[in-house]
């Protein structure tokens, strides 16, 4: 089993920026220093290709970001100040869970230390995310026909918004998105399934949405599950507003990694958001994302 990283430096922000820039290289150190997937089973992420990011993205929205001639307005939507390492980390994002899908194919399971980017739209980037990497694996691989039906488990806080506008039309697809009622984005685009949450949901009335939203991607059947597992649903989540704990995040991906192993449906993980301050909690939540994948799989 093979599992993926973005190989690049941390994004250039101000001092001060919320955006927590180093928090996947953080996790991705923490996994291998404590022996959770071992530094063999981890691989750099390809860049995803001009004609792959075309799946999903405007051709002139695609070249202006890597140009660097992005208007004023779409890099503040965006929330980032453009760089070319941003640029390059945006390609790699989308690389590395368009990879972590097609190994996921082979193996049963695979997943990238970053991605989720979920709020990049088809001509504009948005809340952090500026190419949408689950979108465009998606695409790509229905277009090549390495799978009929892809499903999306959305677990982010934020309501993936971009995944819906993108997806939610193609009968090939099942996008479910579990985000909280009242957070960003305050105009949300309809998901094939959207559990919207109210503040202060707990671990156990989360869990218990989490189990309608499996039973739904049970009846539509699909041939991957792309899961966007997020650790900003963590109480102390400074962009957050739902009230879980660590335990309640491993228990729900515990219940996802068990659904896909008995079932033998693949699964491919991106990390999504978390905003903590400071950040180790955050972190704490993506390695034990890996750490209940390791004991599911046996790794």
């Amino acid at each position: 089993m093979q599992f993926f990283y973005p190989d690049t430096p941390d994004v250039p922000l101000p001092e001060g920026h919320r955006f927590p820039a180093g928090k996947y290289r953080m996790a991705r150190e923490r996994i291998v220093a404590e022996g959770i997937l071992g530094a063999a089973r981890l691989s750099p992420s390809p860049a995803a290709t001009i004609d792959e990011l075309h799946h999903a993205h405007e051709a002139g929205y695609v070249a202006a970001v890597l140009r660097g001639t992005l208007p004023k307005d779409i890099i503040r939507r965006i929330g980032l100040p453009w760089s070319q390492t941003l640029a390059l980390r945006s390609r790699i994002t989308v690389g590395g869970s368009l990879a972590a899908a097609r190994a996921a194919l082979v193996h049963g399971v695979s997943g990238q230390l970053a991605g989720g980017t979920h709020h990049a739209h088809r001509d504009f980037g948005s809340g952090f995310c500026v190419f949408n990497d689950l979108a465009v694996a998606a695409k790509v691989l229905l277009a090549e026909q390495a799978v009929r039906r892809i499903a999306i488990l959305d677990t982010d806080v934020h309501q993936g918004d971009g995944n819906a506008a993108l997806l939610a039309s193609d009968p090939n697809t099942f996008v479910v998105s579990m985000h909280g009622e009242k957070n960003f984005p305050f105009r949300k685009v309809a998901s094939d399934l959207d559990i919207a949450l109210p503040d202060g949901t707990d671990d156990g009335n989360f869990l218990d949405a989490l189990e309608g939203a499996l039973s739904e991607i049970e009846k539509f059947g699909p041939d991957l599950l792309l899961f966007l597992s997020g650790a900003d649903p963590l109480a102390d989540d400074s962009l957050g507003r739902l009230a879980l704990t660590h335990d309640g995040l491993m228990a729900r991906d515990h219940r996802v990694f068990t659904y896909c192993r008995y079932r033998n449906l693949p699964v491919a993980i991106a990390l999504g958001g978390g905003y903590c301050r400071p950040i180790d909690p955050t972190v704490v939540a993506y390695v034990n994302t890996f750490r209940v994948l390791a004991d599911v799989y046996g790794l």
